[in-house]
């Protein structure tokens, strides 16, 4: 019988990364789309002012399908590794498990959404700079030769 090795750690510490930031992006999205004049979430329009936004609504439905979505579905992948061929049409290295591909791409959304915000808005909260670590470490947990191999496709 071929049995699958064990989960490295590496791999569980890059689980429990993606669901923590996809929990927080669904509640913070959800909150932003509820109340798109920020209320909920404590913050001002005022702060929208020079982004192309008038209100939170479009920022809260991206943070909830990219930074909360996107996330728990690349870490629901690693954890069951189901055997769906529609995520591979997206998935641009064939040799790794669809989910693999999408935990390092879950890093490098969290980065552009930081950089984009930044951009449009400068530095307006200690979150920022804590978030680009973690999407920083999302994407060097997923790069680990450990976590890699754990997905080379057979």
């Amino acid at each position: 019988m071929n049995k699958r090795p064990s989960r490295p750690f590496e791999l569980w510490l890059l689980i429990i990364s993606l669901i923590i930031i996809g929990i927080s992006g669904l509640i913070s999205g959800a909150l932003f789309i509820l109340s798109p004049d920020g209320q909920l979430m404590g913050m001002s329009p005022d702060l929208l002012t020079g982004s192309p936004f008038k209100n939170f609504l479009v920022p809260g439905l991206i943070l909830f399908l990219f930074l909360g979505v996107f996330p728990i579905f690349a870490g629901y992948g690693l954890i069951q590794r189901p055997g769906w061929r529609w995520p591979n049409a997206v998935n641009i290295c064939w040799r790794y498990h669809w989910s693999w591909t999408a935990s390092w791409a879950g890093g490098v959304i969290i980065l552009i959404w930081l950089i984009v915000q930044t951009s449009m808005l400068g530095y307006i909260f200690f979150l920022q700079p804590v978030m680009a670590v973690w999407g920083s470490a999302i994407i060097i947990l997923a790069m680990l030769p450990r976590v890699r191999n754990y997905y080379i496709s057979k």
